[in-house]
């Protein structure tokens, strides 16, 4: 069978304990945690879809499993059809792909780690799949800490010479994108590792197994932003970028003639805003109540949050947070139904990663 974007199947992997996101984490998958008021997960959806992939296999965890299933749903709203694989633990990329054995069968598949976003889409990725024939295609980016990511070493022709995961004395700055093409030929290489030092089945040595196997290894150097929202900083940063690029003008709540509204500002139905200044790029959701405030640049509201005789800028508040006197937030995540006010008249610029449920007085 030939193979194309339309019988190409894709696997996201959705699963994992989100430690590095903890508390926000405890209480939430973080695949699903908004960027610019966007599950992640969201966004890894569209690229699929627009690359012509019908079928969909998202990996999940037994903890956070059911609360993916109820977001995502069955896959309509992006044309595509969903089959939801439940991994049992956390042992490895390579692991995942070993779970998901039965859905992929002998069809060729993308491998999409569904807390990544990168800057473009995967079409021209799957086209490098197609025409070189490789077994697997990596996505790979230049990076400052190669040591911290797994490595690629690459001859002039894009081919993969050698892969190594965290290695002491990296031999390119090559890091691997979790964005993944393989042919069947990788579950052969998979059930020929055995796990690494720290018990997991890694895609690196499924990788390097490949090629020990005379199988071809080719990449695809991603020219766009990429980032791995694990922490964070990481995620304000793609909140950012997501506020820079893909927010427009917007406006379908109420504002009053005494509040100023400039820039690319998106501002949902129900919402009210009052007294108040909005500087975009922010995008504010629907059922939100914004008064005597300013929300700065780069700032995502969730729906249904109440923004009182507060500022803010550079901020991530998930739904129904109740912000009220507040001089200064900034750089700051909120997770859901977050309670933050005042008792005191100090004048302080503050730098918070709070948990869902939680109440704070400062």
């Amino acid at each position: 069978m030939t193979v194309s974007p339309k019988n190409l199947k894709a696997i996201i992997l959705s699963g994992g304990k989100g430690t590095r996101l903890k508390p926000i984490t405890h209480t939430s998958a973080k695949q699903l945690i908004p960027v610019a008021n966007r599950p992640i997960l969201f966004y890894v959806m569209d690229n699929i879809a627009k690359a012509g992939i019908k079928e969909v296999g998202i990996i999940i965890s037994p903890e956070t499993g059911e609360e993916i299933r109820d977001v995502v749903g069955d896959g309509r709203k992006w044309g595509v059809a969903i089959d939801y694989i439940v991994q049992d633990k956390p042992a490895g990329l390579a692991h995942a792909v070993k779970t998901a054995r039965g859905f992929l069968g002998d069809s060729a598949f993308v491998m999409y780690l569904g807390d990544n976003l990168i800057g473009s889409g995967i079409a021209g990725f799957i086209d490098v799949f197609l025409e070189t024939k490789s077994d697997a295609v990596i996505l790979l980016k230049p990076v400052q800490n190669p040591e911290n990511f797994g490595v690629a070493e690459v001859d002039d022709n894009g081919n993969v010479v050698e892969m190594v995961e965290k290695p002491r004395e990296p031999k390119s700055n090559l890091a691997l994108v979790g964005v993944y093409i393989f042919s069947s030929a990788i579950h052969e290489a998979i059930d020929c590792i055995k796990p690494s030092a720290r018990g997991e089945l890694e895609i690196t040595d499924s990788i390097q197994k490949l090629l020990e196997m005379g199988k071809k290894v080719n990449s695809h150097k991603l020219d766009a932003w990429w980032l791995d929202t694990g922490k964070k900083d990481d995620l304000l940063a793609a909140n950012t970028i997501v506020l820079d690029e893909m927010i427009k003008e917007n406006i379908e709540g109420e504002v009053d003639s005494a509040s100023t509204v400039s820039g690319r500002v998106e501002i949902g139905k129900g919402t009210k805003i009052k007294g108040s200044t909005i500087r975009g790029p922010v995008v504010i959701g629907e059922d939100c109540v914004v008064e005597n405030s300013f929300v700065g640049p780069y700032s995502s509201i969730g729906g249904g949050s109440k923004i009182k005789n507060s500022a803010l800028e550079h901020c991530v508040l998930f739904e129904e947070c109740d912000v009220d006197h507040i001089d200064r937030l900034e750089d700051s995540l909120l997770g859901k139904r977050v309670r933050l006010t005042k008792n005191s008249k100090r004048h302080n610029a503050y730098r918070l990663s709070i948990g869902d449920d939680s109440v704070v007085e400062l």
